[in-house]
């Protein structure tokens, strides 16, 4: 039998917005939790009935932290009716939760879970339960009820909706990209400045913008590009709640243009507050994605299973359909809009985009999982001769000139989680070592010692503009190779992906260890439980493919030759695709 669960339980009135609240500990969380029971018991034993509240049933539902207002006042209505089963009252206590604890305390993770698991669980997309199965979780329902739906739509303050409105800007699903994927450095005085995301790490709203990116950007190796451009922006942008996203809509002190994509019912509870300048919903105009709020039993007890799907039958029933509709929500059929939406809520049914099937918002989902997390990286600069001549056709570029404005532009690809370093290398460097460290791996963050006064990110920034080829001086690539996978291998973190990236003329002057003896070593040295991809990055027709496809291909990483410049930031965008197919992927370059 389930017991009293900490969190926030009792419901407050809808129009309220919803807050986060922790785990309640020590003895002050079990007085609470005590009264709790108590007062719903008293209520119960009121109310008349012919089942037992002394040893009652009791239910314990997590649910998502926008539709919890709604699921807490569905409780103490159904509580009041005294279910029962085998004669047992039946008492259903409902935690706000966000979905990913939940899930993670379902398949049974050892790190991020809850106190104790639920017996039933209302997610903000059934792209969590669908997960939740394939994952192993044990004693999931096979069926869920779907409780509300609520359609995504591009969000920002009326006054810029009728600006976009008057110079006839369309929101699209495009505006999620970085504006160089549309063609251009920056977006244009007609277009949103930002498009935030919610993270999708934490919310269904998230996770379905990263389908709909998928399913604008497809597949292919254009399409991962586009889809690895996406997230590398998004994590720099996501924001955990949409309440906070929608009072940075607010705020004019930052973005001058600000558009957030989250469910419609956080725009009606964001305008529960009178505004002279409300919060607007707009529909994508290709289709929107329209997330459902679906309700599962997740008991493994056969009395705490029956009494939680007794709450579920409850949940469709007029009077809680009433209660979704004056919380914001849609009902599962998504036709009738909110009650009191007003003018900024879209009154028709949304046209969802048909493309966007459950099957592509998993696969999105687990495309995400493998770009999003943050990388361990030690970026090799090739500082030899051979990245100072001229490029045909160039005047006053060079190839390591060329490559440093583009990792220039790479540098705002990574989020502020990434730990990152950057060596030089050529022959005769530090004492004969032919590499020498310019940036520690560490923390973009953060400082390269205690004595330094700027971050790394702002050290790597600068060296992109200043780094210079050594005149006269040979490539000792193959020694810095290895050298760098040492440093990454030594510190390897399992949280991220671990990467040696280097940028190179493509070729090794013999000035220290043998390709062959290169590939025997990281041959023995390569763990595939601890796995270090090595990237090169490279342009030009003189490049030693073969050497440089079979290095590469022991650690499952790839080589990148752009015939031009200009590709190179395509090229190491391609580079990050590859945990697309990791570790899978076919050879590249």
């Amino acid at each position: 039998m389930a017991s009293a669960r900490p969190g926030r339980h009792r419901a407050e009135p809808v129009a309220e917005p919803p807050r986060r609240t922790g785990r309640r500990r020590g003895a002050a969380a079990a007085v609470i939790a005590v009264v709790l029971v108590a007062a719903v018991l008293v209520v119960a034993v009121r109310s008349g009935g012919g089942c037992s509240s002394r040893d009652p049933v009791l239910v314990g539902v997590d649910a998502a932290v926008d539709i919890a207002p709604v699921a807490m006042e569905a409780a103490e209505r159904f509580n009041a009716t005294k279910a029962a089963v085998d004669g047992r009252c039946v008492l259903v206590q409902v935690t706000e939760q966000s979905p990913a604890p939940v899930l993670r305390t379902l398949i049974g993770d050892r790190a991020g879970v809850l106190a104790g698991r639920p017996d039933a669980w209302i997610a903000d997309s059934s792209a969590w339960i669908r997960l939740a199965r394939k994952q192993g979780a044990p004693s999931l329902a096979s069926e869920e009820t779907v409780v509300a739906t609520s359609p995504l739509v591009f969000a920002t303050r009326r006054s810029l909706a009728q600006r976009f409105a008057t110079k006839k800007t369309e929101m699209s699903w495009e505006m999620v990209f970085p504006a160089t994927a549309r063609g251009r450095l920056q977006p244009t005085k007609d277009e949103p400045d930002v498009v935030r995301i919610p993270d999708p790490s934490v919310a269904g709203a998230g996770i379905a913008t990263v389908a709909a990116a998928r399913d604008i950007a497809g597949t292919g190796a254009k399409g991962d590009k586009e889809l690895t451009a996406f997230v590398r922006m998004a994590q720099a942008g996501s924001a955990p709640d949409y309440r906070s996203m929608l009072a940075a809509v607010d705020d004019h002190s930052f973005w001058q243009r600000p558009v957030v994509v989250v469910p419609e019912q956080s725009v009606w509870l964001h305008d529960r507050t009178p505004s002279p300048d409300p919060v607007t919903a707009l529909t994508p105009k290709e289709g929107t994605i329209v997330l459902d709020y679906p309700y599962v039993v997740t008991a493994a007890d056969p009395a705490d299973a029956a009494g939680a799907r007794l709450f579920g039958g409850w949940l469709t029933t007029p009077e809680v359909r009433a209660a979704v509709r004056r919380g914001g929500f849609r009902l599962p059929d998504g036709r009738q809009a909110p009650d009191g939406g007003g003018p900024e809520i879209p009154p028709g049914q949304p046209r969802p985009r048909p493309s966007i099937t459950p099957g592509v918002i998993d696969e999105a989902l687990d495309a995400w999982s493998r770009l999003a997390p943050p990388s361990n990286i030690l970026v090799l600069a090739d500082a030899s001769k051979h990245m100072g001549e001229p490029l045909d056709g160039q005047k006053g570029q060079t190839p390591l000139s060329e490559a440093l404005k583009a990792t220039h532009l790479g540098l705002q690809l990574f989020p502020p989680s990434t730990r990152m370093g950057l060596w030089e290398f050529a022959k005769g460097l530090a004492g004969g070592k032919g590499h020498r460290p310019l940036v520690g791996l560490g923390p973009i963050t953060q400082p390269d010692g205690e004595d330094d006064q700027f971050t790394r990110q702002t050290r790597l920034d600068g060296y992109t503009q200043t780094l210079k080829a050594y005149k006269g001086r040979d490539s000792s690539l193959y020694d810095s190779i290895l050298a760098g996978f040492h440093e990454v291998t030594e510190h390897y973190d399992p949280s991220m992906n671990n990467s040696l990236l280097i940028i190179t003329a493509g070729r090794d002057d013999k000035a220290g260890i043998s390709r062959q003896d290169l590939v025997r070593r990281l041959r023995d040295e390569w763990d595939p439980d601890h796995p270090v991809q090595i990237i090169v990055l490279t342009f030009g027709d003189d490049v030693d493919r073969a050497a440089l496809n079979e290095i590469t291909s022991i650690t499952n990483g790839s080589l990148n030759v752009a015939s031009d410049p200009g590709e190179i930031i395509d090229v190491f965008l391609s580079a990050l695709a590859r945990r697309l197919c990791h570790p899978t992927c076919a050879k590249a370059g």
